[in-house]
C-alpha cells in the first residue's frame, strides 16, 4: 500500500501533505512554489511509494467554480498525464484556509507564526487529506 499525497494548489505556493504507508495519519509535507511542483513531485515518487494524489477543489459555497478553479482544473489534468499509473483524487476544499488558520491558534502560534502562508498552504492540505481519509471510512 503507497502512500497518498494531497496537494493544495495555488497560483504562487502549492501546500502539501501525507499519508503513513498505511494510510492512517495525515501529516504535513511542505509548501513548494508552483513552478517548482511538477519536479518536486517527480523526485518524492522515485523515494516513497505514492498510490494516489488528492487535489483540493475549490468550490464557492453554492459548489460554483471560483477564480482558481480553472487553474487547479488544468494542473489536476498535468499531473494525471505525468503519473498515468496513479489515481488523480479532487476534494472539496472549502473552508480550509479557514480551519488552517483556526488551527494555528487553537495551538498557540503567535501572530507573526499565523501569517506565514506556506504555514497555512501545508496545514490546508493536511485538512484536505485528513478529510479525505474520513470520508473514505462512508464509501
Amino acid at each position: 500500500m503507497g502512500r497518498i499525497l494531497a496537494i493544495d494548489y495555488g497560483v504562487k505556493r502549492v501546500g502539501l501533505a501525507v499519508t503513513d504507508p498505511l494510510q492512517i495519519i495525515a501529516s504535513g509535507l511542505d509548501t513548494v512554489h508552483a513552478k517548482d511542483l511538477h519536479t518536486f513531485l517527480a523526485q518524492y515518487c522515485q523515494k516513497e511509494e505514492v498510490e494516489a494524489f488528492v487535489v483540493g477543489m475549490p468550490k464557492h459555497l453554492d459548489s460554483s467554480a471560483t477564480n482558481n478553479t480553472q487553474h487547479v482544473v488544468g494542473f489536476v489534468r498535468k499531473l494525471q498525464k505525468q503519473f498515468p499509473d496513479k489515481k488523480v483524487i479532487t476534494h472539496d476544499e472549502r473552508f480550509t484556509s479557514r480551519m488552517a488558520f483556526q488551527t494555528m491558534i487553537d495551538a498557540g502560534l503567535g501572530k507573526k507564526a499565523r501569517a506565514n502562508k506556506e504555514t497555512v498552504d501545508k496545514i490546508s492540505a493536511t485538512i484536505i487529506l485528513q478529510s479525505y481519509l474520513e470520508s473514505r471510512q462512508y464509501l
